[in-house]
């Protein structure tokens, strides 16, 4: 006859199964393979434990030979190998190349059921999740603008030194205008729902009153903005603009001014320029007028002012806009610049472009 099997726990060990017996949120069969272990160390026979706890001798034997092999660790259930995975690494390097190629004629752009076609063996639900998985969403489109200025660097890099390092003593300030900036009347309010939350937004239809030319300045040193309305956008109010951003700034201070490539900015501003010796203009790359900080602040002024808001008149446009200068100035910061190296990169079709 065999030899009974011996169960020893230490105090530890004890602590740690009782405790397992005791707790409401362990699981089931972890609970039961401990009462296993404390029964046994009490000295209870195989066949007395199997009565008490309502199970088989195999299973008293098998939890018992586990903890003797392999300590606590033994009374968790052992790997297992699960299902035969169906799809693999392959299949989702298959799933991504496709996406480099052109879409089936007549179709704008791939989806799901058009990748998994093209494959043949797989299904468009293991395509989606192949495309959630590496962050891809189809219907997301970019927008983008190639410089073509073979002077690229060089004035990106006379502006970025503006940014980073300006001349000591020097006004650097960025100009531009935001044209055409309609006055739009809308039909405006709120809609309460049936579950007491509330829903704003303005009716579809609209009336036009006029638009209006928003000439800005923006102090890059100190983050303030000065504006002025204008009817056109001609040479004739970007000069009259000048004269009144520059009003007041003595002589012999040096004014750097960061403008795009508008014809209105260039190149018969030279007059002008000889009677103020004290001003130099830069001029941003070809389709890069990224470069210039108050398209920051148009973008800061559409979201915060703009966007939504109602107006009966041109007047009462022009009157919120100065209203919202006149506050954003109140606490005005400036822009933290901090893209030095800039360059004028050729984009490529690869699926990662559609990544998040």
């Amino acid at each position: 006859m065999a030899a009974p099997i011996k169960i020893i726990v230490n105090d530890e060990q004890k602590a740690t199964l009782e405790n397992w017996t005791r707790k409401g949120k362990t699981e089931r069969r972890l609970a039961e393979r401990a009462r296993i272990i404390l029964l046994s160390a009490a000295g209870e026979e195989r066949t007395a434990i199997a009565e008490c706890l309502d199970i088989t001798p195999g299973i008293v034997s098998k939890w018992r030979r586990r903890f003797i092999g392999y300590g606590m660790d033994g009374l968790f259930d052992m790997p297992r190998s699960g299902k035969p995975r169906v799809y693999d690494e392959i299949t989702e390097r298959r799933v991504l190349s496709v996406l480099d190629k052109r879409p089936p004629s007549g179709f704008s752009r791939w989806n799901g059921p058009l990748v998994a076609a093209e494959i043949g063996d797989i299904t468009a639900h293991q395509v989606w999740r192949i495309f959630r998985k590496n962050g891809i969403v189809l219907e997301r489109r970019h927008s983008w603008c190639i410089s073509t200025d073979p002077e690229f660097s060089a004035k990106a890099a006379d502006i970025i030194g503006l940014y980073i390092s300006p001349p000591e003593g020097a006004l650097v300030i960025c100009v531009d205008e935001k044209p055409a900036i309609q006055a739009l009347e809308r039909a405006q309010g709120y809609l309460r729902l049936s579950n007491g939350r509330a829903m704003t937004g303005f009716a579809h239809e609209y009336k036009r009153h006029g638009t209006t030319t928003l000439f800005t300045a923006l102090d890059v040193l100190k983050g303030e903005i000065r504006t002025a309305h204008k009817k056109r956008r001609r040479r004739r109010e970007f000069l009259d603009f000048m004269n009144e951003t520059i009003q007041g700034v003595p002589s012999h201070q040096e004014v750097h001014v960061i403008l795009d490539n508008l014809r209105t900015h260039k190149p018969k501003n030279d007059q002008w320029l000889t009677r103020h010796k004290n001003v130099h203009f830069h001029y941003t790359p070809t389709h890069a007028s990224w470069l210039n900080q108050v398209e920051i602040w148009f973008s800061i002024l559409q979201r915060k002012s703009l966007r939504g808001a109602s107006f009966t008149s041109v007047r009462q446009l022009r009157g919120h806009i100065d209203a919202f200068v006149e506050a954003y100035n109140e606490n005005a910061q400036p822009f933290e610049w901090q893209k030095v190296n800039v360059k004028n990169k050729k984009l490529e079709n690869k699926f990662s472009n559609l990544c998040k």
